[in-house]
């Protein structure tokens, strides 16, 4: 498998500040990825760092196999960034025109089907266009010429939920075509949607790893049981992977780690008459890891 990102104690201070922290990274060709973070915790800074858009004080970064500041690789890589800011007069045809012809993709065949995807008018200025549209610009621009690495910070800020849609599902097109796919995103349904794997990164320090399919069983470890009669807590004693047993009257709701099966046979020698299996909200699963790596001492 060939790495297209890879960052070795990647490191950016301003005076007392440190942004991002001694970050070591390895992203896979055809991966999606996913940096997740709360405000000011160094996504942004990250992304800037992996094009050469500024200098890390220690540790180095490679993209495609090369320096991001190489025309040659950046070439290869669609780049949206956070805060998107073009000339007031320029309008999406403009910078469609100008930015593609940097890149050689001025002509891309994919421009026109881009730009009637995500509803967006071309002929008209920046000063005119909302928070939303100027997003499509930067999308549109990300997209053309058919990149094979995606850096993406917020992509879907500011476009309403059926835009969302339209950008996972074009995200998922992308990924089926090999391209490998660098986010940061507040949208958790989004990131359900596309990453493989997600970081953690709190105070510029990566605070956990993990890949999708880990925090989709996470989301699925609660099991609520209703019985004809009241049951004890006690009941279940013994039962592997309860990790908690909360009684309310007939209901009972218990948290599983691992398999069901002891406790679904458990719950029929109790005379369990339904069983309901309650999906947790993925926002509630990472605040509990943040919560949890701050626990561990992964943040300074």
């Amino acid at each position: 498998m060939t790495t297209v990102i890879e960052t070795d104690g990647l490191t950016k201070q301003w005076g007392q500040l440190i942004a991002v922290n001694h970050l070591d990274l390895a992203v896979e060709q055809g991966e999606c990825y996913s940096f997740l973070g709360r405000n000011g915790s160094g996504k942004s800074t990250t992304a800037r760092m992996l094009l050469d858009f500024i200098r890390p004080t220690a540790g180095s970064a490679r993209l495609l196999g090369g320096a991001g500041a190489d025309p040659a690789i950046r070439g290869r890589v669609g780049y949206l960034p956070g805060d998107l800011n073009l000339p007031r007069a320029m309008t999406g045809n403009d910078a469609f025109d100008f930015f593609g012809g940097l890149r050689g993709s001025a002509d891309d065949p994919e421009r026109a089907s881009l730009i009637d995807r995500f509803g967006l008018d071309p002929t008209r200025p920046v000063r005119e266009l909302s928070t939303g549209n100027r997003r499509k610009v930067g999308l549109v621009l990300a997209f053309l010429g058919d990149p094979e690495l995606l850096i993406l910070d917020e992509p879907t800020s500011g476009l309403d939920p059926v835009l969302q849609e339209e950008f996972r599902s074009l995200l998922a097109d992308r990924k089926a075509r090999g391209v490998t796919i660098w986010l940061t995103s507040h949208v958790m349904a989004e990131v359900e949607r596309v990453a493989d794997r997600v970081g953690l990164i709190r105070d510029g320090k990566m605070a956990k790893e993990l890949a999708m399919e880990d925090l989709r069983h996470q989301t699925t470890g609660r099991i609520r049981l209703g019985f004809a009669e009241p049951v004890e807590a006690s009941a279940f004693d013994g039962v592997d992977g309860l990790t908690t047993v909360d009684v309310d009257g007939r209901d009972v709701t218990v948290s599983v780690d691992g398999p069901v099966a002891a406790l679904l046979r458990r719950a029929g020698d109790l005379g369990a008459v339904h069983i309901e299996t309650q999906r947790r909200d993925l926002d509630d699963i990472f605040l509990e890891l943040f919560d949890l790596s701050a626990d561990d001492g992964a943040s300074p």
